[in-house]
């Protein structure tokens, strides 16, 4: 599977198409239910196990992982509380094994709160549930998504505005109520075959059955937004590790090339190739000891998850996972163009797409402003 993934990469990536054939390999397989429980359908994998699988999917078609990554994360979502207990979001992991299509629609342009709050409204219908109008940016999986776990603020029940997270229906391409509109073009530098168009949700309903946590405004100490965070933080981070792991190994190849085969690299006259010399050889050993512990962060991360661990400072420790791995994987995929040489300059190729892609790592919460803020408050609070 991994291998036909990589080879229809770059006709997506050229096309702007959409990962179909590889989604639906993946929904047969079982993967987009991978993480729940056997009892309820899935294969009962652990976080520690899933990121390791998105890191291999990563490597051989990173954009197929970070689409299917955000179904996933409602998945592990739901994983993560029925693992503590809470049995609300249970029916996500059954709908998860029936084939059913999560997408995450909580980004918003401008909203650096993201989880925290929200831009988009909500109003309290009669039955318990609520209508929704609002725009979200980056719905990834936007061509075939048949449940969207959406958040929005609602401020006419009551004296206290809350937020309410649930999942809007499309059965059979239909919404319940409302409509659903896609404005702009989906013709981005990199991540091209997640189809992550923007989404102006228009009076769509999430039915009272679907309505899944009210949280008050910047109160994190709800479970549902520590599952929501640690799920998209690691296995998001998963992805960019995924494409670090190509890089260095295109990088590896490249520096061991001998002398005179097709595309080698420049060689000492005595027929040594470039690892030989100590700056290549000291570039490409700071990326691999950097990538090591970009590895070890996710799994320590991923594990503590697993074995349901108190910390203290779980949303510093995300977010700082989180931008080191992507940071770390665009300073390896510099490092792999530089060792790979004119070849990986050429637009086809693919480490120029890695080039591409790995961009992307850049505009996933939280930001690198978000991360200074969340280290000012650890400071202040000691």
């Amino acid at each position: 599977m991994l291998r036909a993934f990589r080879e229809r990469a770059p006709g997506y990536d050229a096309e702007n198409a959409f990962f179909a054939e590889d989604l639906a390999e993946l929904r047969a397989a079982g993967y987009l239910a991978a993480p729940a429980p056997a009892e309820l359908g899935g294969s009962g994998w652990g976080l520690e196990t899933l990121v390791a699988a998105q890191r291999r999917l990563a490597a051989a078609a990173p954009a197929t992982a970070l689409g299917v990554n955000m179904h996933l994360v409602w998945v592990q979502v739901a994983r993560f509380l029925h693992d503590r207990g809470i049995d609300g979001l249970d029916w996500v992991l059954r709908e998860a094994a029936a084939g059913e299509v999560f997408a995450f629609g909580i980004s918003e342009a401008g909203n650096d709160a993201v989880l925290m709050d929200a831009g988009t409204r909500a109003t309290r219908d009669a039955d318990g549930g609520y209508t929704v109008t609002g725009a979200k940016i980056f719905t990834t999986l936007s061509p075939v998504w048949t449940r969207l776990g959406v958040h929005a603020r609602c401020e006419d029940d009551g004296p206290d505005p809350y937020l309410v997270f649930g999942f809007v229906r499309r059965d059979g391409g239909e919404l319940a109520a409302g409509s659903i509109e896609h404005p702009g073009e989906w013709n981005p530098l990199g991540m091209r075959a997640t189809q992550s168009w923007n989404t102006h949700l228009n009076g769509v309903r999430i039915l009272a059955d679907d309505v899944a946590a009210r949280i008050t405004p910047y109160e994190a100490a709800d479970p549902l937004i520590l599952a929501i965070f640690s799920s998209f933080s690691l296995l998001t981070a998963a992805v960019y590790a995924g494409i670090a792991d190509r890089a260095l190994e295109l990088a590896t190849a490249a520096a061991n090339r001998p002398a005179g085969a097709p595309g080698a690299l420049p060689a000492q006259p005595d027929g040594t190739t470039r690892l030989d010399d100590p700056d290549t050889a000291a570039r490409l050993t700071a990326a691999v000891l950097d990538h090591r512990a970009s590895l070890d962060a996710l799994a320590v991360l991923a594990r503590d998850v697993d074995e349901q661990r108190r910390r203290a400072d779980w949303p510093l420790a995300l977010a700082a996972a989180r931008n080191r791995v992507t940071d770390e994987a665009r300073s390896a995929v510099d490092t792999a163009m530089r060792l790979v040489g004119a070849s990986a300059y050429r637009a086809d190729s693919e480490l120029a797409r890695l080039s591409r892609d790995v961009l992307a790592g850049l505009f996933h919460p939280s930001s690198s402003r978000a991360l200074v803020s969340s280290v000012r408050s650890s400071l202040d609070a000691r």
